[in-house]
């Protein structure tokens, strides 16, 4: 019996991403799919290209959501609306090769996994924001490397790439394991919670590349990344005292 895989892509702003990733997605994956990119009402004309899209191709699928924004909600709702057995989600701005697709749920499928995520920090993986020269992005990096290395010494050593947002996982699994967060602390509560519940975690490594055309919803001043570092050090704090 042949799975599923439903592939959620969140966007806000990303008229010039969007169309392309879905034409590589769809490229990569030969199993039976559906596309679930669930717009932030964004005002670049996002969802207009999808929609346009979606005419031509009946496997995407276009949520708008308007009275919701948010990294963490927008992926519980693409979740909530999936149907495929299998469910993956990633950035949206080209920085993750969706090559990578067929290997992560390969992983699921056949080779005894109940998650595969992509990693830049195990054999093979690597971090190439620097490659741009910019300096908010050797910080960005620094920063990422710290809390990823600081949760993995917290939580579990045996997970490296805590920040991934690049994942398969089954969808009877994520189903049952409610999203919570404002951010990228969303994907650290959930990696927790399965790996405390026993699932069988597999991290594929891939190179992340910095962003070409778009703006990053990713803090863009060193202010905004020590804001958002101290979200990320008190949830794994949280998580590493609690009692549940």
């Amino acid at each position: 019996m042949k799975n599923k895989i439903s592939v959620i892509l969140p966007t806000y702003n990303e008229h010039d991403n969007i169309i392309p990733l879905i034409m590589r997605i769809i490229q990569a994956l030969p199993e039976e799919k559906e596309i679930l990119v669930i717009d932030d009402n964004s005002p670049d004309g996002t969802a207009e290209s999808v929609s346009n899209y979606c005419k031509e191709n009946s496997i995407v699928r276009l949520i708008i959501r308007k009275n919701e924004r948010g990294l963490c909600t927008a992926v519980q709702r693409g979740v909530n609306e999936a149907s495929g057995d299998i469910i993956v989600w990633m950035d949206c701005d080209l920085s993750m090769p969706p090559e990578k697709i067929p290997e992560l749920v390969d992983k699921v499928t056949n080779k005894g996994y109940d998650v595969a995520v992509g990693s830049r920090y195990v054999k093979g993986g690597k971090d190439r924001r620097t490659d741009s020269g910019k300096f908010i992005l050797y910080f960005h990096t620094a920063l990422s490397r710290i809390i990823v290395a600081f949760t993995s010494l917290v939580l579990y050593k045996s997970f490296k790439d805590w920040t991934s947002g690049f994942i398969a996982v089954k969808s009877e699994i994520i189903k049952k394991i409610p999203l919570n967060g404002d951010y990228g602390e969303f994907f650290i509560e959930m990696m927790y919670c399965i790996l405390k519940k026993g699932y069988k975690v597999v991290e594929v490594p891939y190179e992340l590349i910095p962003r070409e055309r778009g703006e990053s919803k990713t803090a863009t001043n060193i202010f905004g990344f020590f804001v958002r570092g101290i979200k990320y050090i008190k949830c794994i704090l949280r998580l590493r005292f609690s009692k549940k």
